[in-house]
């Protein structure tokens, strides 16, 4: 049997970085190639970071490029088609990450456009340039939303926008490609990404009694590109300490 493939955008840091090294310790069992090499190839704009990853790791491909650059990326699915001739799964990860934009009054659509561009456009034509490659082996795509796309605070509106967006893409493209591809999304809360010192009221106030950790995400996008997932679809996983399910008023 061929090698499995899975290609994570934003692969370079933060949580990208974690499910790429989480994807190959924890090689998922997708369409009966366990047992298979897993080639995990992260696309990502930080070209020093990039190299970083795979000094640390070097089981792991890296490839710069723009998500959001049409051209760059259709050069890095020409790579894969040519060397594998199929993957297994896509991770839409790549996003500006910062959640908060100018207040409305002072916002410039130029803002506006330019993270859309890159947490909702670009996942969609992933998708699209993916998607012959996906069909051969019956793959999957998830998508890296977030606990904003269900809740605010003031003046994010650009990116509570742009993932809540990608949830509604998600389940859309679940219905258009299947039943060939199955289409899923995951949505992180408060992900310690830089193992900073936390407080311990950043810990208490969750539910679960902590904040959540990089590999908390990473095993369910494990979880969702495996046949164990098969009957799973078009859904939108919260994972956030059960924060979203908690009552706040301030008293």
């Amino acid at each position: 049997m061929a090698n499995q493939v899975i290609l994570v955008t934003g692969g370079a840091n933060g949580i990208g970085k974690g499910i790429c090294e989480f994807l190959i310790e924890n090689s998922p069992a997708i369409n009966n190639t366990s047992g298979n090499e897993t080639i995990v190839i992260a696309v990502d704009i930080d070209e020093n970071a990039g190299f970083k990853l795979v000094s640390e790791e070097p089981r792991i491909r890296f490839r710069c490029a723009d998500v959001s650059n049409e051209a760059e990326i259709a050069l890095v699915i020409k790579e894969i088609t040519t060397q594998y001739g199929h993957l297994n799964g896509l991770i839409n990860n790549a996003a500006i990450s910062t959640p908060y934009n100018s207040p409305l009054e002072e916002l410039d659509l130029i803002e506006w456009h330019r993270v859309l561009n890159i947490n909702l456009t670009a996942p969609l034509l992933m998708s699209k340039l993916c998607l012959p490659l996906l069909k051969k082996v019956k793959g999957s795509i998830v998508n890296i939303s977030s606990t904003r796309a269900q809740q605010s605070e003031p003046n994010t509106e650009l990116y509570s926008a742009s993932k809540g967006g990608l949830v509604a893409l998600t389940h859309a493209l679940a219905n258009s490609l299947g039943p060939d591809i199955r289409v899923n999304c995951v949505s992180p809360g408060w992900i310690n990404t830089t193992n900073e010192q936390l407080r311990d009221i950043d810990s208490n106030q969750h539910p679960v009694g902590r904040v959540g950790d990089i590999t908390d995400t990473a095993a369910i996008v494990n979880f969702l590109l495996s046949e164990q997932s098969g009957f799973i679809t078009g859904q939108n996983f919260t994972v956030d300490g059960g924060m979203t399910k908690k009552m706040i008023y301030v008293e």
